[in-house]
């Protein structure tokens, strides 16, 4: 069973047993979250959601990805600014896809 679910702004393809990093969300670890906005599940489309339709998933890890360098300059301007970011994450698997 396949879904389409979408979280953070972003739209995600997943079957029962699919561990996947989301944008973080506020959920302890070991908890069961419940994503409602669901696209699309075993060949019904929804417009824009399928009604009744459901992913469950359990937290299994919150954490921050690599650091990445952001770096700034005006050309003949002597301006010059690095910064450093880490963007945070969810890491979940997929428990359940339920169709009511």
């Amino acid at each position: 069973m396949k879904a389409i679910f979408t979280t953070g702004g972003k739209q995600y393809i997943v079957e029962e047993g699919t561990e996947l990093y989301i944008e973080k969300i506020n959920e302890e670890v070991g908890k069961t979250v419940t994503f409602d906005e669901v696209l699309y599940v075993n060949g019904t489309v929804g417009a824009p959601y399928v009604k009744g339709a459901s992913v469950k998933a359990e937290v299994l890890k919150q954490g921050k990805k690599k650091k990445i360098k952001v770096f700034k300059y005006k050309p003949k301007k002597k301006y010059r600014k690095t910064q450093g970011h880490r963007q945070p994450y969810t890491k979940i698997v997929i428990k359940k896809i339920e169709v009511k």
